[in-house]
Parts: structure tokens; sequence; C-alpha cells
């Protein structure tokens, strides 16, 4: 994994030493009066400077996490994981075709993902066995094979868009140029659909925790429901935002004012009594 740091450039502080030093041969230099005159210049130069000439930017890798699930077995097969990332990374580092970089970027992006995922629930390492055994290395050895074929056709490949037309025009230029171009194009097209089976396969390991999420959901709205706690089809996000729906009639009424009653019927306002010993007329509200 990269990230992109500033360097700042040096050249201010180089200037803003030679305006000390011009100021000394040009001008008197022995007073406080000239020291600081001299200061205040030199800082000016430098923030000039440094304002007009940029950074120079660079990818570094930044230092990744331990890997650490607490099983010995699943943490040699995502750190063995990462280290095909970072070859994969190193390949695509050589390769200067934009749109194939984005694609590779995107698929390190969920590689990665994968991997916290199965750090996070160890028990879900068996699931990415093809992925790390077979998916990875392919993909890598493809990357590599491109880098090596860019070399023949001056560093630079086919582009998007280059589709069966134009492959079959490719395969009719003379000599093996039209071979390689051929080839890179299919590698560049596979990568998406690589990125693609990557995305499924994140996916995949959360099918589980979301069909866990879905029961718990449906179960808490049956209870609510029996419990008298959600009027007829209101859903469980309804009543989450406040449409509780409550009215005369309903267990909960909420008068017009915001006050809440609570009773077997609530009174035309809205606001309902109390049940039970209390005397008819009595009404409680509660005011939020």
């Amino acid at each position: 994994m990269r990230k992109e740091v500033i360097r700042k450039p040096v050249l201010p502080y180089y200037l803003a030493g030679a305006g000390w030093l011009i100021y000394s041969l040009l001008l008197p230099f022995y007073r406080v009066t000239d020291i600081l005159v001299a200061a205040v210049l030199s800082a000016a130069i430098f923030f000039v400077a440094a304002k007009v000439i940029p950074g120079r930017t660079e990818w570094v890798e930044a230092k990744e996490d331990p890997v650490d699930s607490g099983n010995r077995r699943v943490d040699e097969m995502v750190a063995a994981g990462k280290g095909l990332l970072r070859e994969i990374r190193a390949v695509n580092d050589r390769i200067a075709q934009p749109a194939l970089t984005a694609r590779v970027d995107s698929l390190e992006e969920v590689s990665r993902q994968i991997f916290s995922e199965v750090i996070r629930r160890p028990r879900k390492a068996p699931e990415i066995r093809r992925f790390l055994e077979y998916y990875l290395p392919v993909t890598l050895k493809l990357l590599k094979s491109y880098d090596n074929m860019s070399g023949s056709v001056g560093g630079r490949g086919v582009g998007d868009g280059a589709g069966q037309a134009g492959q079959a025009s490719q395969a009719g230029q003379a000599g093996p140029v039209g071979n390689v171009r051929v080839t890179m194009a299919k590698i560049e097209n596979v990568m998406e659909t690589i990125t693609q089976a990557f995305r499924a396969q994140l996916d995949r390991l959360f099918q589980d925790e979301a069909l866990d999420i879905s029961t718990d959901i449906t179960v808490l709205r049956g209870l609510l429901t029996q419990e008298g706690l959600l009027a007829d089809g209101l859903t469980v996000e309804r009543y989450a935002q406040g449409e509780t729906g409550a009215g005369p009639g309903s267990p909960t009424g909420q008068g017009p004012d915001g006050a809440v009653g609570l009773g077997e019927a609530g009174g035309p306002d809205g606001s309902g009594g109390l049940d039970g010993n209390l005397d008819k007329g009595a009404d409680i509200t509660l005011r939020f």
C-alpha cells in the first residue's frame, strides 16, 4: 500500500541564504538595523519562493499494520497475499498505460479489503483460498507479461476501446508487433473482468453477515408488531424516524402539541388516558 508524500523544496532556503550574502556584499552590514533589514529581506525571499516553487510529489510505501487475526495459518495466508499485492504494485508502477493502471489500482484496493475482512473474521479464510492460490498469481503473471511486451511497442499500451474490431485490425499488422498489441489489448480488457470478480469475492464474504442482519430485522419487526408497539403496516425504518402514525384509538396517541398519551384509547386531542384505577377524567401526558 502506498501513500502520497509531498517533499518541500530546498531552493527557498538557498535563495534566503543568498539574500543575506548579497545584502552583506552590497550594503553596510555592521549595525543592528542592517542585520534586521537583511533578516526581513531574506524571510520575504523565502516565503515568496516557497509559494512559487512547488513541492515534489512522491509515492512511498506506507507501513502496513502487522497481520494478527489470532490464527497463525490465516496470518500466513494473508501475509502471502499481501506479498503478491506488493509485486503487483511494483509491476503497475512500470506500466505507462493510464487506463490499465487505474484498473489495477482498483483491483489492489478491493484485495486489501478482502484481506481486512479475513483478518477480522478468520473463519472466512477458506473462502479466499482460490483467490490467493490462483487469481492473484495469474493476475501478477498477466501484468508481468504486459510489462515485458510493452517494451516491444515503445512502452505504450493499446489503450481503451481496443475491442474485437480493433484487435482484428491489429492482428492484420505484419510481423510479431501486431500479435503483441493484440495480446496486450486482451490483458487490458481482462483486467476489468478480474476487478469485477474480486468485488464479487468481497461481497460473498459479507453474504452471511447480510443474511444475519436481514433475519434480525425481520424478527425485530415481528416482535414489535406482536407487542403492539407498531401500527399495522408500519416498518422499522419509519418507526426509527419517529413516524409512529399513532392517533386516537392507538396504544400511544400524540396530540397536536407533541404530547404523547398512554392508555387504551386516546382523547379527541390525540392524548390518551391511563385506564385502571385512575378516574375517568384523569389525563396524563408525557411531553418531549
